[in-house]
């Protein structure tokens, strides 16, 4: 890794302890809002599966029904992204993050007027183009901010809302599922809906007034500390030509490859997130809290673990190899969850260890695609990859779903699942380029 003392701005160069203070002060100034944000961003995911079964028994729909349904919300998400986030750089990514969240918020809570099958559809798709380009809209965010040396930590720190929310609202969702049906005449799975959808418009508003496009427009930094940021940002973030635009991000060796380990990732992440409570309730646990404080428990492996592995691989440079570890992590814990999937006990102990695998895996991740791209190409590239990622939440549902309805099991489908990771892990161990390998060793 590159000495982050050895940067010079204003006359002299800073030290070690003063670049890590700096950093502490926009980390504190910026990453509580965007990790509420991406908080909501992620129960918005999870949501739909706390609502599976009230809201299966009041359409009327088949676990195909329901994973076509989860699988529309990404297809809305995938294709309008990348012009999202094209124009999240254009506009800039304070107004473009803070629209999202507002419109995706008020069509998370217009769920609550669903009432037949086709609605569900169309709403479904209509809240993924809304949410489309928020995720690497944040992480582009973040790479106008922070040096690449602090990206694992900050990434991670992105990323443990994730998991919080996981941790926090799986609980809430069970509660909400069980106590609330019926009050005011609305079931659950509505009240649901609307208590994640509705936050989500003043998160936006907020967005809007306390965040700044660029370090030059933080009246809460001097003149030296904008300067001193800037500089260890540019110094290190010198790549090749190659990656300034979205075009040229496509061209460099290792993108699509990046691309493709995403899918994978999102495959088993998807897996994770709307079948989690399911596979409790099969194993035999039929209480909504209980389902709910159990599906938290590989969220609390994934937070723990994720912390760990940021701040290791910032210490060691070496991205790879924690990812490819954490993808045959995700990898047993897979093939123990469709082995022990009539246990309560070893299922939970397998999905604690599927949690840790998956939930810090995707963090980790991120550090590597801006190794490879700057300027335009980071903002319409990061999304690009993302966007290929997201195509796995489109298998991934529909898959388990057709394998449930097909053969009354889901261990099929998480021993694929298990297959697919294990594979993950292999092209980011031996698949991607020599220079992004040079590249990860230098910083």
């Amino acid at each position: 890794m590159s000495d982050l003392g050895a940067v010079a701005s204003g006359g002299r160069e800073h030290s070690a302890d003063e670049v890590a203070a700096i950093i502490r002060k926009v980390a504190w100034r910026l990453m509580p809002l965007i990790m509420i944000c991406y908080l909501f961003a992620f129960f918005d995911r999870i949501n739909i599966s706390f609502a599976k079964f009230q809201l299966q028994s009041d359409l009327g729909l088949s676990d195909t029904a329901y994973g076509l349904g989860a699988s529309l919300f990404v297809i809305g998400y995938v294709l309008f992204e990348v012009p999202s986030n094209l124009f999240l750089y254009k506009v800039g990514a304070r107004r473009w993050i803070a629209r999202i969240m507002i419109s995706w918020g008020l069509a998370t809570a217009a769920m609550v007027f669903v009432s037949n099958e086709w609605q569900f559809y169309g709403l479904r798709f209509v809240i993924g183009a809304m949410e489309a380009g928020f995720a690497p809209g944040v992480l582009y965010y973040l790479t106008l901010w922070f040096p690449p040396a602090y990206r694992g930590r900050i990434t991670s720190m992105l990323f443990l809302a994730s998991a919080f929310s996981g941790l926090v609202g799986a609980p809430l969702a069970g509660l909400v599922i069980g106590h609330m049906n019926g009050v005011l005449g609305m079931p659950g799975w509505h009240w649901l809906f609307l208590l994640g959808g509705l936050p989500c418009v003043v998160l936006g508003l907020l967005v809007l007034k306390l965040l700044k496009d660029r370090i030059e427009d933080a009246g809460w930094l001097s003149s030296s500390e904008k300067t001193m940021l800037a500089g260890q940002i540019a110094r290190q973030s010198l790549h090749p030509a190659s990656g300034h635009s979205l075009m040229g991000a496509i061209r460099t060796p290792g993108f699509l490859t990046l691309g493709l380990v995403y899918f994978l990732i999102q495959v088993a992440s998807y897996g994770l997130n709307f079948w989690a409570p399911h596979l409790i309730r099969v194993a035999g646990t039929h209480n909504p809290t209980v389902i709910g404080l159990l599906t938290a428990v590989p969220y609390v492996c994934g937070a723990i673990c994720m912390v760990v592995v940021g701040r290791l691989s910032d210490a060691t440079g070496e991205r790879r190899k924690f990812v490819f570890g954490l993808l045959m992590m995700s990898a047993v814990g897979f093939f123990a969850a469709g082995f022990f999937d009539k246990q309560t006990t070893l299922l939970v102990v397998a999905l604690a260890v599927m949690g840790a695998g998956v939930v810090a895996s995707i963090p980790a991740f991120w550090a590597l695609p801006p190794k490879l791209l700057t300027g335009a190409g980071a903002a319409g590239g990061i999304a690009l990859i993302n966007t290929l990622g997201q195509l796995g939440g489109i298998v991934s549902p529909i898959m388990v779903g057709r394998v449930m309805d097909l053969s009354g099991s889901t261990t099929p489908a998480l021993y694929v699942i298990g297959a697919m990771s294990v594979v993950c892990a292999l092209i980011v161990l031996c698949g991607l380029p020599e220079s992004l390998r040079r590249r990860e060793m230098a910083q």
